[in-house]
């Protein structure tokens, strides 16, 4: 089976105080901005509805989500916003995936840059570690009373196309992107409670640290994560 690791940069903040919530919310922002681009009506754009779903998550109130949209459909002035996606290596030789959103590249690829010659990692050219991963729709399901056979077969009969158990009980399970909305439907109308639903970065092969390298992964991840554009930081390690 093929797992994945990585730090969801938001949603790592989310219990976090007071003043790191402007940074949050900026964060959310973005991603609102970049999938309203796809259109403005939630209903027929997937993307934003899964985007705005997050936003609620974190208590952002609804008229920054309703500013964000109308920023990303052009209804509201901004500067323009871009992803980007870097391909690195981090201690350990773990492979790394970081998705930014930003209004100024040439400003991120510094700070990124920065980030991992900091940490003892490196970046890398595009497409040398991008290989390593599969663009999957994700879906995490909350803990509850069923045996793992049982949520295992009822993924599987919904369209999961593989599964992996985290260290925390968590089950993951991976869909064809364009799928992601009709599996989680299967399951919900199942009874099944979900904690999460995202499209994400999954590698097609995991690996563990010691333990002096997962201290400067960490590292890595926090440093990352100063960076305002660092949306999603994925690895190919054990969870």
């Amino acid at each position: 089976m093929s797992g994945h690791s990585h730090a969801r940069t938001v949603k790592s903040t989310k219990d976090a105080a007071a003043a790191q919530r402007s940074k949050i919310f900026s964060k959310m922002a973005g991603e609102l901005a970049i999938a309203a681009k796809g259109g403005g009506d939630p209903t027929s754009n997937p993307r934003l509805r899964m985007a705005i779903d997050r936003a609620h998550s974190f208590n952002m109130p609804t008229t920054n989500i309703d500013r964000a949209v109308k920023r990303g459909t052009g209804e509201e002035k901004g500067a323009a916003l871009e992803e980007i996606l870097f391909e690195g290596y981090g201690p350990g030789n773990v492979a790394l995936l970081v998705e930014g959103i930003t209004d100024n590249k040439n400003r991120t690829i510094g700070e990124i840059k920065m980030a991992f010659e900091k940490s003892g990692g490196k970046l890398a050219g595009e497409g040398a570690v991008r290989w390593m991963f599969d663009k999957k729709g994700a879906i995490t399901i909350l803990q509850n009373d069923k045996p793992k056979d049982e949520l295992e077969l009822i993924a599987i009969e919904a369209g999961a196309e593989d599964i992996y158990w985290k260290k925390n009980g968590e089950l993951e399970l991976y869909t064809d992107p364009t799928l992601l909305e009709q599996v989680k439907k299967t399951l919900e109308e199942q009874g099944i409670s979900i904690q999460s639903t995202s499209l994400e970065w999954i590698p097609k092969e995991r690996i563990a640290l010691s333990e002096k390298d997962s201290t400067s992964m960490e590292k890595l991840f926090a440093t990352l994560d100063e960076s305002d554009a660092v949306q999603e930081i994925y690895a190919n390690l054990v969870t």
